[in-house]
């Protein structure tokens, strides 16, 4: 047989191999409770549940009954979210328990470690290594947060760092320094003495913000090539059934689905996993779901009125406030009039005793605007009317520059505006009924180079991935103000900057243009507090982003930018921005004011 007619019968045989694995796989999957199989070998543990910070899990396949499996799930402890694993009769331990426990929407996948082949791409900009230190425990938990995850104590991720049975894998960003992906496997030999042999990945999470790609990807290898060292025969994983862009790359990988179900307990975290959200909940955008989210854990009816708009009206007894996004019923129009106009609103918070930067009016004379520029060195254009970062220019040192981005901001607002250009971080301070809630410094755009693509394809990239983490709302544009900011550093979008070189494309840092935000509410400087608080009493208005530039969080220095009465409050986590402000709208729909009105009758 020639070596062409050959060719087929071998992909036969391939084909006839995978797909004898994968039914040995769905077989082994069903296999009714473990039992002794080999008297040299140890026994396998019996009713093993592995804690793991954020709740236990549950492998049912060593417990010998539905009853002993529920009985497990119903001593599950507050605020965590135990998983019941490998249940072989889901149908029959729900009827057990309908009213308590249910049967999560997720999917379950299998890489083979027998046939799994590393792959060829190399980390570029981060390394993977092991959770060392509470402040590597601390970066996880931030990136829990801003996944929606339940976090960890760190000193639980301290106390396992040499565990065995427990391996917490952690990408570092080479400059930085900072946790940006996070993943935990799980040794079921050494859980159980599991006779299968096998492994599990859990809580595989990235920061949206990173600019680093394929962090997900190389923390799943990392973690498979662990396994299959270790001798493991196969690793798995669960997903929730919706989440398209986690499945492309597990099948992509090589991981074959198979009947494996999970239950869990009914509970406030699981709530959106077991009960129908709003109608039009899924086309709300990430502003106004974090807040309706909130809203319908307490038990605050929500009638969405406008998905599209972000509109949606909460009650509760007997009070009905309408919002969109953060902006409510409570916020006065003349509040919010103040804030659309931003020269208004330097005025008026300049009389508070703000320090607010110099500023001009585009349509003075030309000599005004060039005398303007040589005294400042470099200004800021923007509109006078306008969101989201749109028309806004920053360091512009020429006058040719400066006219740019006059008939750029101009197709915003027919009145522009200039300003000293302050050097220093862009911070957001988010007030909610004049108290601090959050505080973050917001970063321009940037990109890695990796020594063979263009930095308009890298723009690209990372927008893409901007544009996913954030649910649509953040891209970076290629226009003049990138060209512009290119330019200063003598590159073009043409260019092919050298490995591992950051690049920042934009200078403002806007996120609904790229740009990243950082928590820095521990560290904010108490007069920067009290300077964002005096300036929300000053124009009286109860939600609002305060924004100013400073030399450093942690230093009193700064001037105030302007003031939006629309804040994203889903921008801001690990802070309890959507329960401030629910708690602003119904003060007495909280879990603190439950526990207080409970205390209250003993």
């Amino acid at each position: 047989m020639s070596r062409k007619d050959g060719q087929p019968h071998q992909n036969r045989r391939k084909d006839k191999a995978a797909g004898y694995r994968l039914q040995r796989m769905r077989t082994d999957s069903m296999k009714p409770a473990i039992g002794r199989t080999d008297d040299h070998q140890p026994a396998p543990g019996e009713n093993v549940a592995l804690d793991l910070g954020w709740g236990r899990l549950i492998f049912a396949q060593t417990f010998k009954t539905n009853e002993d499996i529920a009985q497990s799930l119903s001593a599950e402890g507050p605020d965590r979210r135990d998983i019941a694993f490998y249940i072989r009769d889901p149908h029959v331990l729900l009827a057990l328990a309908p009213q308590e426990l249910f049967l999560d929407p997720s999917h379950t996948y299998r890489l083979d470690l027998s046939t799994y082949r590393p792959g060829r791409r190399q980390t570029q900009g981060y390394f993977i290594r092991r959770l060392t230190s509470e402040v590597d425990a601390q970066g996880v938990n931030n990136i829990y947060q801003s996944r929606g995850m339940v976090t960890v104590r760190p000193d639980f991720f301290w106390s396992k760092r040499d565990s065995r049975a427990i391996t917490y894998f952690v990408a570092e960003d080479e400059q930085t320094g900072e946790i940006v992906g996070t993943v935990t496997g799980i040794d079921h030999r050494r859980v159980f003495n599991d006779p299968q042999n096998g492994s599990s990945l859990w809580c595989l999470a990235v920061d949206p913000q990173t600019p680093h790609p394929g962090v997900g990807e190389m923390l799943v290898r990392r973690l498979a090539e662990h396994f299959a060292a270790r001798g493991a025969a196969f690793m798995d994983l669960s997903v929730m059934h919706d989440n398209e862009q986690a499945i492309a790359l597990y099948e992509k990988l090589g991981f074959q689905r198979v009947p494996v179900f999970a239950v869990k307990r009914k509970n406030p975290i699981n709530e959106k996993l077991f009960t129908h959200p709003p109608a039009d909940f899924d086309r709300l955008n990430p502003y106004a779901r974090l807040i309706v989210d909130e809203a319908h854990r307490r038990g605050v009816a929500v009638d969405i009125t406008d998905a599209d708009g972000g509109f949606f009206r909460l009650s509760f007894g007997g009070r009905s406030i309408h919002c969109r996004e953060s902006l409510s019923e409570l916020t006065s129009a003349i509040a919010m009039s103040i804030c659309d106009d931003k020269a208004v609103t330097r005025r008026v918070v300049q009389k508070a005793g703000i320090k607010v930067p110099e500023q001009r009016d585009a349509d003075c004379s030309r000599e005004e605007l060039q005398e303007f520029l040589e005294k400042h060195d470099k200004l800021v254009v923007k509109p006078a009317r306008g969101e989201q970062g749109r028309g806004v220019s920053v360091g512009l040192q020429t006058m040719e520059e400066v006219d740019s981005a006059i008939r750029e901001a101009r197709e915003i607002c027919d009145r522009v505006l200039l300003e000293e250009c302050f050097q220093g971080e862009d911070l957001r301070l988010v007030v909610i009924d004049y108290k601090l809630v959050a505080a973050a410094v917001r970063r321009a755009p940037c990109v890695v180079g990796d020594g063979r693509s263009t930095i308009e394809e890298l723009i690209k990239r990372q927008s893409r991935r901007r544009e996913a983490a954030t649910g649509g709302e953040s891209r970076i544009p290629i226009d003049d103000e990138t060209r512009r900011c290119l330019a200063a550093a003598d590159l073009k979008l043409e260019d092919v900057p050298q490995k591992g070189r950051e690049i920042t494309v934009r200078k403002a840092a806007n996120l609904h243009t790229g740009g990243s935000i950082h928590d820095v509410t521990a560290m904010v400087h108490p007069e920067l507090v009290d300077a964002a608080c005096r300036a929300a009493r000053a124009i009286d208005i109860p939600v609002v982003g305060i924004d100013l530039m400073v030399r450093s969080p942690s230093e009193p220095e700064y001037v105030f930018i302007e003031g939006n009465e629309r804040p994203g409050l889903a921008n801001h986590e690990p802070q309890p921005t959507a329960e401030r402000f629910v708690d602003l709208l119904f003060p007495r729909s909280g879990a603190r004011f439950a526990k207080q009105a409970l205390g209250s009758r003993e």
